[in-house]
């Protein structure tokens, strides 16, 4: 069930639990996704923010997904959570830039839409 993707040189394990037939090598397919929106927005995010003179001491983003019941199972309902730290994060930047990473820039986000509902929470911690 392990397979090894080359994306540019890269080299990534996909394999699935060991439930399902797998031996655990690497990420589900399906939880690549969730990666791939979270490094697509997250960019998006803090490229945007460094472009408004607006640099956190700490920037993370997670993703939550739910999947459906049935066959093909895919994440009906995605949730994207935020979460930055720093003396001088302004929310109304930070709601700005997440928004124009979810309508404008993020092509994962604009292709996930098509079959979920995406949403998102802002947490900031000075």
């Amino acid at each position: 069930m392990a397979f090894e993707a080359d994306v540019d040189g890269f080299k990534i394990m996909v394999d699935t639990e060991p439930e399902l037939g797998g031996k655990n090598y690497g990420p589900p397919a399906k939880k690549l996704t969730l990666v791939s929106l979270a490094g697509c927005t997250g960019m998006d995010v803090i490229s945007i923010l460094r472009k408004m003179k607006m640099e956190p001491d700490y920037f993370n983003v997670s993703v939550e997904g739910e999947l459906t019941e049935e066959h093909p199972k895919y994440y009906y309902k995605i949730h994207i959570i935020y979460e930055l730290k720093g003396k001088e994060i302004e929310r109304e930047k930070v709601e700005k830039a997440v928004n124009l990473s979810r309508d404008r820039y993020c092509g994962v986000n604009a292709l996930l839409r098509f079959g979920a509902e995406i949403t998102h929470e802002i947490r900031i911690n000075a």
